[in-house]
């Protein structure tokens, strides 16, 4: 099955689910489990309650030289008057959930792909790399109408569920005009009743709503318990109103014209777009969660390989 060149940028409206498919070939370059120090320092100074793979209690024993006093335990030391210690295990595989936003916010772009599309694409290389790595892979698709909930589990089958759950989101876009349904905080909530203590997170969105004061309380609960990522789908049109001149734009539904001529409306339009960023950076960098920004002018690939690819290769 042909892979599309890595490092060019993602192309169509929509995704097919045999391009999602062939993306576990590339993702076997990606280690989710690496802790890139780039990727921490993206978190900020404020660190998670969570990081890296859980650790299951297998045995207490008797205290020896160079062991952790941390890890002491108390109980047994005072039955038996001689020092013991707790020994654990590290947790061999981890829930990981790629949870990707299909509302119809993410249909749109200007350069190349939609931003629905792009999140597909990235959704697909880390849920291959989740389970090429070892680690139980399931996930959440969301869109206004509700949301698709797949449980982790090691097995490719669970992976192109996933992925077959995103192409049929995406081809539903757009949504009908009215059809508002749930935001960002209630599909956080719902994230939040299945996401087990440990589970490592990637939230795939353009994260509209994500800065509304009832998201940050649903997001700031999850991150107690479990290890969040965000990746942030952007398009260039986005930060940026195109050269002076009079533009026919579409929401899928009505079309229209666009006037970007007026100096004053295109610093409004920049400034808007840059106080969204900022605010969302810095409730990110107050969880401690990494915040990696995709454009639809770029290859994610190159996003992903720069953070968790093996710079051995």
């Amino acid at each position: 099955m042909p892979v599309a060149d890595l490092n060019a940028p993602v192309r169509g409206a929509y995704v097919d689910i045999n391009d999602l498919i062939a993306l576990r070939f590339p993702a076997r370059q990606l280690s989710l489990t690496r802790q890139n120090r780039a990727l921490n320092i993206l978190a900020g100074p404020n660190k998670t309650n969570f990081r890296g793979r859980g650790i299951d209690f297998e045995e207490v024993r008797a205290y020896q030289s160079g062991d952790d006093v941390r890890a002491i335990d108390w109980r047994v030391t005072a039955r038996t008057g001689n020092p013991h210690t707790k020994l654990f295990r590290e947790e061999r595989e981890r829930p990981v959930l790629v949870v990707v936003d299909q509302r119809t916010g993410m249909f749109f772009g200007s350069a190349h792909c939609f931003k629905s599309v792009l999140a597909a694409h990235i959704a697909s290389l880390l849920t291959w790399a989740a389970l090429i790595g070892g680690d139980r892979v399931g996930g959440l698709v969301f869109n206004e109408a509700g949301h698709r909930e797949i449980r982790p589990r090691r097995s490719r089958r669970t992976a192109l569920g996933l992925l077959s759950e995103i192409e049929a989101y995406n081809c539903a876009l757009p949504r009908p005009a009215g059809d508002d349904g749930d935001g960002f905080a209630p599909m956080l909530a719902k994230l939040r009743r299945i996401a087990r203590p440990g589970s490592s997170i990637f939230l795939i969105s353009d994260f509209l709503g994500a800065t509304e004061a009832v998201a940050r309380e649903q997001l700031f609960e999850l991150a107690k318990h479990t290890e969040i990522t965000a990746v942030q789908c952007t398009d260039p049109l986005e930060a940026q109103l195109p050269r002076s001149g009079t533009y026919a734009v579409t929401d899928g539904r009505e079309r229209s014209e666009l006037y970007t001529g007026d100096r004053r409306l295109r610093a409004r339009y920049a400034a808007a777009f840059l106080a969204r960023r900022d605010a969302l950076t810095q409730d990110m960098g107050r969880l401690g969660i990494p915040l990696l920004v995709a454009a639809t002018d770029r290859p994610p690939f190159a996003l992903l390989q720069g953070y968790y690819g093996d710079r051995r290769r």
